[in-house]
């Protein structure tokens, strides 16, 4: 059976875990190196960047988690999790894992009053606009030539990517009822194992 991590040292972990649930997956919280041993897809959730790569370090899961994913582990980061996958950010910190081909500029729509929800056409997860909510969200400032564009905004802004195992998205699929892009991660990751 196939068994998602999430990384759950800060952040909304839970709402990928009971996304998770909901598709009948075991999933399992990440907080210590060994336990990803025993994973064939990860997930970076929401939060706070900064302290994620600050508590990913000090866990000791940094260089493990740089290996596994250049290795080919399927990973998707959301919101706070594209920043950690980044190669690099317009930021001075947190400094990312450098994995993913994109330049990210932290809270790029502004602060949490400034949140807010719209509709996005993805074609990846089908005709049906997905209802993409942006909250303290980054923004992709440039792509790389080997980084597919998943989503964008109507005035073109990045919103969503991938790069071979690793998909990023700058909103919250975890705290919709739509399941449709955790479909698309386990269709990766099973995709990934059966190649």
């Amino acid at each position: 059976m196939t068994k998602i991590g999430v990384l759950a040292l800060q952040g909304d972990f839970r709402e990928h875990m009971k996304m998770l649930d909901g598709l009948g997956l075991e999933a399992s919280e990440i907080r210590l190196p060994g336990q990803l041993d025993c994973i064939d897809g990860l997930i970076i959730p929401g939060g706070e960047s900064t302290t994620i790569v600050q508590l990913m370090d000090n866990f000791g899961l940094t260089d493990r988690l740089k290996f596994l994913i250049k290795s080919g582990l399927p990973t998707w980061g959301t919101c706070a999790g594209m920043i950690v996958l980044a190669k690099d950010i317009t930021d001075d910190r947190p400094i990312p894992l450098g994995i993913m081909d994109i330049s990210v500029r932290r809270n790029a729509y502004g602060r949490q009053i400034d949140s807010f929800e719209t509709s996005v056409l993805m074609p990846a997860i089908g005709d049906v606009p997905f209802n993409a909510i942006f909250i303290r969200a980054p923004l992709i400032e440039r792509v790389g030539p080997n980084v597919s564009i998943l989503a964008t905004l109507d005035n073109g802004e990045v919103i969503a990517a991938q790069e071979g195992n690793v998909i990023v998205t700058s909103f919250h699929p975890e705290l919709t009822e739509d399941k449709r892009l955790h479909q698309y991660f386990l269709d990766n990751v099973r995709a990934r194992s059966h190649a």
